[in-house]
């Protein structure tokens, strides 16, 4: 059984962490769990209530205030420390789709250890169904809802520019998403409402 908090628990440590550093980040995660949990409903292999909460808090390492890339290190020390640890995997490995710490949307500013130690961390797991949805989930959503995962992509991109890594993670993320609509057997964007007019609007 998977070491996360509770529903109830979740919402109070997004409350929280929104009230600590606002923003549309706390949105964004609200989004990915919602679509964390239609995914995982039609999954037999997943629990769409644990989907549910480990995207709810992929980003809780917001609360620290506003970060890069520490924010993955931040939400994972965090949840570890609360004594959830499955729900900790996830704030660090949501930002990897590909193996690799230099893989980040977005700049390193944590410390050279903090580094060290996500290398070493995503060198020593093997990514499970979580894993991965939250990483597709995470790719989808924007702050003010759903969208095919190329906006998503590109806008990341406009904001944090290209680095060495940025069209392997485009293919781990097309990837993910091929494997998760094999399993259920029909396009992800016909589970989620407003694909269409978040995309083009």
């Amino acid at each position: 059984m998977m070491k996360i908090p509770s529903n109830g628990e979740a919402e109070a440590l997004l409350d929280q962490a929104a009230s600590l550093n606002p923003g549309p980040w706390v949105s964004h995660s609200i989004y990915v769990a919602q679509a964390a949990a239609a995914i995982a409903a039609r999954n037999p292999e997943m629990d769409p209530q644990a989907a549910y909460i480990l995207g709810y808090l992929h980003d809780i390492g917001r609360r620290e205030g506003v970060t890069s890339m520490r924010h993955a290190v931040d939400g994972y020390r965090y949840l570890v420390g609360l004594g959830y640890p499955d729900a900790g995997r996830i704030c660090l490995t949501h930002s990897y789709p590909i193996k690799s710490a230099a893989a980040g949307s977005s700049i390193w500013d944590g410390t050279e250890a903090e580094y060290r130690f996500v290398q070493e961390y995503l060198d020593q797991i093997e990514f499970t169904l979580y894993d991965r949805l939250i990483q597709l989930c995470d790719s989808i959503a924007l702050p003010d809802g759903f969208c095919l995962m190329e906006k998503r992509l590109v806008d990341v991109v406009r904001r944090y520019g290209f680095n060495d890594l940025t069209i392997l993670k485009w293919d781990a993320f097309f990837n993910i998403k091929a494997e998760f609509e094999a399993a259920i057997g029909q396009s992800i964007y016909r589970l989620l409402p407003g694909v269409i007019e978040n995309t083009f609007n």
